[in-house]
């Protein structure tokens, strides 16, 4: 089996095992990740209702023409989804990295989150 596939295959095992015991509801709703190459995604997610509360990724105008690391991006993109939650009054969420390692732009993402008042 390639390399991509094995990774990719570890990464949906990861993924399925977590999603089975965390999900998110309207009072604490789940933060899921998503990263590509280049950019990062992360959404607040109520699985009750099947909606998206609030999303932010580095794609935002302000985010992406800045000339910074990936890492720089994602705890501005953590900032700015921490920031958009509490004005929807949302301060308790449980995080999902979605199968990625807790590690570089996943953890810079959570780190921000939690200092812009997230708790989980």
């Amino acid at each position: 089996m390639a390399t991509k596939n094995r990774k990719e295959y570890r990464r949906e095992r990861i993924k399925h095992r977590v999603r089975r015991i965390v999900s998110g509801t309207a009072e604490r709703p789940r933060l899921s990740v998503f990263r590509s190459n280049d950019q990062i995604y992360v959404q607040l997610v109520d699985d009750v209702a099947g909606v998206t509360l609030a999303s932010a990724s580095s794609t935002l105008e302000n985010i992406k023409s800045q000339k910074i690391t990936k890492t720089e991006k994602a705890k501005l993109v953590g900032a700015e989804i921490s920031a958009r939650a509490l004005e929807k009054g949302i301060s308790e969420v449980v995080f999902d990295r979605n199968g990625y390692l807790y590690h570089g732009r996943v953890k810079s993402l959570a780190d921000a989150a939690r200092e812009g008042g997230l708790k989980f």
